[in-house]
This record gives C-alpha cells, sequence and structure tokens, in this order.
C-alpha cells in the first residue's frame, strides 16, 4: 500500500489520464489493453499490494482484474494503480482530510449550553483573550456567540485526531465495491460516450460535461441522440469535423450555437457568442435552411438569443439560404411566425379544445404532456382518448413512462403537487385539480401499458435483482449530481447497520463560507419536528460534531444518528449554506452518509463505511439530499430527494425552514414514483423464460440463449452476451 501511494505515476496525456478517471468512476472499469503472456516479475505482488489499498478505502479487484494485472510489468502496476486509487479515493471523498470540531467525536460531545458557557468564560477570564479586541464584544447587550476567540476553527490537527481514534474493526458488513477489468482505453471511452448520447433522459451537468470530453475524444460519432442537449454536444464535434449536422428544429441549431461559443445548451442562461469562422457559419445557415418554415414559430421563445447570433453568423452574406434568414427576421420581428404553443393557447382561451388536440396532434409528445389539462377543459373526453391513443405510438418512451407515472398519481387525491427545476430547486401547492374519471384513467393506463411493452425487447432469460426492484425510474437526471451509489429521486433502498453518520464537506473559493450540516426528525405525520445542530449538539438518538464556519483549508461536519434507539420513524438530513459561497461557487462541496455496527469504532470517516457520496451544485442555499424512513416493520429505507431550496441570502438555520421542508419531503415520499419494478414486470411478460424477482440469481442464466440481467451492480457469474442493467446505466432500460 505504501509502494502504490508513494511512487510517482506515468506522465500519460492529461486528456487520457481525464478519460481513464472518468471511465473508473462512472463504470467501476478498469481500462487495460488486451491480455498479453505473462511478463516474468514482481506484477502478481503488485496487483496484490493494489487490491489491499483498494480494501482499504472499501474497493477490490475482481478476479480477472487481478489476474489481468499479475500478468504486466510491476512497474507498470504500480502506475496504474496510483491512479486508479486516486480515481476511487475522489468517488468515495477520502481525497481529503476529514477533521471534526471535537476531537472524540462521537465521545465527549460538551452540551450545547456547557459549550458556549465554556467559551464565553475562555474570552472573559483568560488573560490572552481579554487583550484581544474580541473580547470587547462579549460585553454588549447583543452578544454574536460566533465571534467568540476559538469558535468555528478547528483547535487540534488531523494528526491529533487520528491519535484519539482506535482503528476501524472491519466487518463483514463494510461496503465492498467490485473494480473489474476493461478493454482498452479507446473501447471504454466509446462504450461511455454512446451510453451516454444514447440516453433518453436528460442528463446532470456533470454528464454533459463528460459528454463534451467523450465526444472530442471518439473517432466515432453516434447517429441516434434523442435529447436535445445531449444532440447539441456531439453537433460540436461534427461541426469541427465539417460531418452533417443532427437537426430537426431551429432550436438544435441554437443551441449548437451556444455550446459551441462555450455557453449553456440547455438555454437557460444567456450566452455571449464568438465570432464563428465562414466554413461553420454556412454549416450552421445551410442547417437552418434545411428546416422547413413550419418550425420558425419557435424562434419566439428565445428571440434575444437569436438576434445575438444573427449578428455572428451574417445570413446576408448566404444568399443561397432564404429560409435561414427568415429565421432571423422572425426574431427581429420583421416576419410574424405563430408558434404551436401559441397557437394552441390561444385556441383553449377560447375554448376551442378541440381546435388545440387537433393542433397538438402534429407534436404527439406535447399533446401528451398536456393530456391531464386538455381532459379537464374538455367537453368531449373520448376525443380527446382517441387524439391520445393515436399519439402514443408516436411519442418517446421517456414521454409515455412520464405521463404514466403522472397519471398513476391521479388515482387518488394528493396531500399536494411538487414541482422541481432543472437545478433541483422544488416548490409545493395544493392539489386543487378536478379528478380525472376512473374509466378514463383506466383507458389511458392500458393504452401506455400496451405501447411500452410493444417497445421493449425480449429479453431472453431474464434475472431481476430483488434489491433494484424499488429503484426510480431514471426519467430526468438534471438535478442528480454523479457519484457513489447515486440513485434517481424517489428511488428507496435498505439501510443496514446500527449507527448512521452524515458526513459534508467544503472548501471555500475565496470568501469566508460557513456550511451547517443539520438533521430535522419528524413523527409519522410529519410534525412534532425535532432538529441537531449548531444550535442543538445533541438529541435523544443523534449527535453533532460541532460547527465550522471557516473552510479556506476544507472543512468537515458529521452528524451521528442511532437508528435502535430513533423516537421519529423519519430523519431528514439538510446542509444549509449560513454564508458565505453557495455550493456552485465553493471550490468543492460534498454530502454523502456511513453506516457502522455499534461496536466499530475508527475515525469520524471511514471510507470503508461510505455507502453513498456527491457534490453538492445547485442554485438553492438549502439540499436537501435524501430522507430516511422506518417502516412498520421496523427496517430504516432512505429515499433518494435532489432537492435544493432557495432560502435566504444569509444565515440559513434548520429551525428556519422546517415547515418547507416537511411540505416538500411528504409530497417526494408520497409520491409513487415509477420503478424498475414496473419495467421488470412487463419485461417479465415478454420473456421467452421468466425468472421471479424472489428467486433470481445470476447463475439462474443459462449459456445458452439471450440473457437480460437488472440489479444494483453486475455479479461476477453471468453468461457471455449478457445484457446488463447497473444502477449506472439504468437510463439504458427507457426505451426509445
Amino acid at each position: 500500500m505504501d509502494a502504490l501511494e508513494n511512487l510517482p505515476p506515468e506522465n500519460p496525456a492529461p486528456e487520457s489520464l481525464a478519460l481513464e478517471s472518468l471511465v473508473i468512476t462512472r463504470r467501476l472499469r478498469v481500462p487495460l489493453g488486451a491480455p498479453a503472456d505473462a511478463v516474468p516479475g514482481w506484477g502478481e505482488t503488485a496487483a496484490r499490494q493494489l487490491d489491499a489499498a483498494l480494501l482499504s478505502v472499501g474497493f477490490t479487484c475482481s478476479p480477472a482484474l487481478l489476474a489481468r494485472l499479475a500478468g504486466l510489468p510491476g512497474e507498470t502496476v504500480v502506475d496504474l494503480g496510483v491512479r486508479v486509487l486516486a480515481a476511487v479515493r475522489r468517488l468515495v471523498g477520502d481525497h481529503v482530510r476529514h477533521n471534526a470540531y471535537f476531537i472524540d467525536f462521537p465521545a465527549n460531545v460538551p452540551d450545547t449550553v456547557e459549550f458556549w458557557a465554556g467559551l464565553l468564560r475562555e474570552a472573559l477570564l483568560d488573560p490572552v483573550t481579554a487583550l484581544d479586541p474580541a473580547a470587547a464584544r462579549v460585553r454588549p447587550s447583543t452578544l454574536d456567540l460566533l465571534s467568540l476567540p476559538g469558535y468555528g476553527r478547528y483547535r487540534h490537527t488531523y494528526a491529533e485526531l487520528l491519535a484519539a481514534h482506535a482503528e476501524l474493526v472491519p466487518l463483514a458488513g463494510d461496503r465492498v465495491t467490485v473494480l473489474e477489468a476493461g478493454g482498452n482505453l479507446e473501447s471504454e471511452a466509446r462504450d461511455l460516450y454512446f451510453s451516454l448520447a444514447g440516453s433518453q433522459a436528460p442528463l446532470a451537468a456533470e454528464d454533459l460535461a463528460a459528454l463534451r470530453s467523450l465526444a472530442s475524444f471518439c473517432a466515432e460519432q453516434p447517429e441516434d441522440v434523442p435529447v436535445r442537449e445531449n444532440r447539441a454536444v456531439v453537433n460540436e464535434v461534427r461541426l469541427a469535423a465539417g460531418l452533417p449536422l443532427l437537426v430537426d428544429t431551429v432550436t438544435d441549431v441554437l443551441r449548437l450555437a451556444c455550446g459551441a461559443s462555450g455557453g449553456d445548451v440547455t438555454l437557460a442562461a444567456p450566452t455571449r457568442f464568438r465570432s464563428f469562422r465562414r466554413p461553420e457559419r454556412r454549416a450552421l445557415l445551410a442547417a437552418l435552411d434545411g428546416l422547413p418554415p413550419a418550425s420558425h414559430g419557435d424562434v419566439t421563445r428565445h428571440r434575444e438569443q437569436w438576434k445575438r447570433l444573427g449578428e455572428r453568423l451574417h445570413p446576408h452574406e448566404f444568399p443561397r439560404f432564404p429560409r435561414a434568414a427568415q429565421v432571423f427576421e422572425a426574431a427581429r420581428g420583421a416576419r410574424r411566425v405563430a408558434g404551436l404553443d401559441s397557437r394552441v393557447e390561444a385556441a383553449l382561451s377560447a375554448g376551442r379544445t378541440a381546435d388545440a388536440v387537433r393542433l397538438l396532434e402534429h407534436a404527439p409528445g406535447a399533446l401528451l404532456r398536456r393530456l391531464d389539462h386538455l381532459l379537464r377543459t374538455g367537453s368531449s373526453p373520448s376525443a380527446v382518448l382517441d387524439a391520445a391513443e393515436r399519439s402514443a405510438g408516436r411519442a418517446s418512451g421517456r414521454v409515455l413512462l412520464s405521463l404514466r407515472e403522472h397519471l398513476q398519481n391521479r388515482i387518488a387525491p394528493a396531500a399536494g403537487r411538487v414541482f422541481v427545476n432543472r437545478y433541483g430547486r422544488a416548490w409545493t401547492t395544493p392539489d386543487g385539480r378536478a379528478p380525472l374519471g376512473e374509466e378514463t384513467l383506466g383507458r389511458l393506463l392500458a393504452i401506455l401499458d400496451e405501447e411500452i411493452t410493444r417497445r421493449l425487447p425480449d429479453p431472453g432469460e431474464l434475472v431481476v435483482d430483488p434489491d433494484v426492484l424499488d429503484v426510480a425510474l431514471p426519467l430526468s437526471g438534471k438535478a442528480v449530481v454523479p457519484g457513489l451509489g447515486m440513485l434517481p429521486r424517489g428511488s428507496l433502498s435498505r439501510v443496514d447497520g446500527e449507527l448512521l453518520r452524515f458526513f459534508v464537506h467544503w472548501r471555500q473559493a475565496g470568501q469566508r463560507t460557513d456550511y451547517d450540516l443539520s438533521a430535522l426528525m419528524l413523527d409519522a405525520s410529519y410534525g412534532d419536528p425535532e432538529q441537531v445542530s449548531w444550535t442543538n449538539y445533541s438529541g435523544d438518538f443523534a449527535q453533532y460534531s460541532g460547527d465550522l464556519t471557516d473552510a479556506a483549508d476544507g472543512a468537515s461536519e458529521f452528524i451521528d444518528v442511532r437508528l435502535a434507539e430513533a423516537t421519529r420513524p423519519i430523519i431528514i438530513p439538510l446542509v444549509n449554506v449560513y454564508s458565505g459561497e453557495p455550493f456552485d461557487e465553493a471550490a468543492e462541496a460534498f454530502f454523502g452518509f456511513m453506516t457502522r455496527d455499534a461496536e466499530q469504532e475508527g475515525r469520524p470517516f471511514e471510507p470503508r463505511t461510505v455507502r453513498m457520496k456527491s457534490d453538492l451544485r445547485g442554485s438553492g442555499r438549502i439540499a436537501l439530499p435524501l430522507v430516511f424512513l422506518r417502516g412498520g416493520d421496523g427496517a430504516w429505507r432512505v429515499k433518494w430527494l435532489h432537492l435544493y431550496l432557495k432560502g435566504h441570502p444569509r444565515f440559513n438555520q434548520v429551525e428556519g425552514n422546517r415547515v418547507t421542508t416537511s411540505l416538500l419531503v411528504r409530497s417526494i415520499v408520497e409520491r409513487d414514483h415509477l420503478r424498475v419494478r414496473y419495467l421488470a414486470d412487463l419485461l417479465r411478460a415478454k420473456a421467452t423464460a421468466p425468472v421471479t424477482a424472489a428467486t433470481a440469481t445470476a447463475a439462474t442464466a443459462t449459456a445458452t440463449g439471450r440473457a437480460t440481467y437488472i440489479g444494483l451492480e453486475a455479479p461476477a457469474d453471468l453468461p457471455p452476451g449478457a445484457r446488463v442493467y447497473t444502477a449506472a446505466t439504468l437510463h439504458e432500460l427507457i426505451p426509445a
């Protein structure tokens, strides 16, 4: 282990190094060249050293990976091992030193009042601090406790913290994540590239950045990119290479121009367009000219950006593209173009629902997204249902699944409606919608189930891991930051262990920044709140590690929850931006949780006990990553939220947002999310040799014929050629 951590790595190209790390962290595969004859030397010893080092952070090499590494020269294994270890340590959050404010945490944490009284006593009586100007601040009638000397900063070194804690006692329940042997970097990067580019669901900002890196590396380019933001990233490479562009709307061209200028392909923020070379201008204008004038109605949605783009493209210099010039005339208002949305809204406002339905049938996805509203405004539900049935076969699979989830939540009245934007910002409102009739809902659900089943492939022999059945289908990934153990919003997974420990780490980029880790505990009706935070260090079953108010060199906070002693069935961790830089401006910010058994000691942060870790981002100033729920069987489960609240510009505290938090969490918890169980049942009906989820194991799939496996992780005993869907590739399960 020491050899792996101390020897310097090779110096591969920075681009290759970044892609190698991307493959390791996203696919848990180590890119290797083709298997070669064993090389005499100490490759096997180095491989064992790497495996031991990986075990210390909760990872291990598969037997196939160990065998491949053993056949390489020892120096090569060491150089590769340094890079692999660095990648997985960052994935789990072990690349930083996690110190705690109270050195013995979770032991010897003082009572909150006693702690503040001690700081006051120190400030008033200590001969050194009494001479400090800060001492004067304890005398006025208004006292800022956070300004007391010694508060909010580490009072011991990381080495002293390590000396105060025993080594972690390894147990069988500790996390061990298996790293598999991959192909060469080119093939692994291509597979990841095509997986992201072909996703039926929008990607997170981090995945879009990964897609851009992969697109510039991979020579082969996909021809089918269903999500338009992804298509814009792929088109950037095609534009630079002089390849035909993948566009079918004018907005595709605008997204491409934004991406090629280093701007936002989602069009949420304005872009400062660069000067395009003449071949680029010709390609963009040719793409616009090839689109029918009927598509020009979308121009008005981004009128100002089109005006700025026209200043860069100079369409008057290309008279052979007259329809491209019409696009910019529409943007300037010199040519009136009515878009589909405006015509539909005009028909609805005039009470002409039938006309609106006829218009929307030309855009089947738009019709299905408005279906609930159309059914509640029209006088003839049967006509709307007939149009929906005709449109279902032309809409995307993601739209069908999203509508399916929406409708199954209309069967019973909801306590409230929850809305979440692309940044994870959420808000709730009472549900005042009129109910949809039972017959209407039944017909719609049957239409959708039939069409979704038709699009699913025959899985052959189907094997489903029961642990994946309650994972929500990834219908949108925009608010889900990639990381370790991440699942889509609405997913449920079991929590094992007697001690639950939340952690947050942040490092400020410039100004002093104070994040506060807190926990809100509620009863079964989401009331009677209790909290543990910097204003209340301990509860009946939870304990806080201490408040840090400056993170120039990084800061970590923890909360311990003893699950067996918990008197509240709902536990919500929160991260509040009290002051300073928001999540997306800090140099680094991430959250996660660990589980341990009661007899395990160890440091406050032990990487092999980490079950989930991901970066914090988003424009909100309060993060709600997940909620822990105790079921009627007494077992604890975690439900994934991926939410952010706007909060106040400064001084956010759990006490000030507990009502909003409880309303939002209740809306997500009580929502009936569409889960893997739904698609697994449909696949099972099509399977040539179905295997029930309760008895499924990888070994039940024989080596003959086709096999499909769905689970959180891929087992080692699958037959060759089996199609595998894991937590990292569930988006591939969404039918086109």
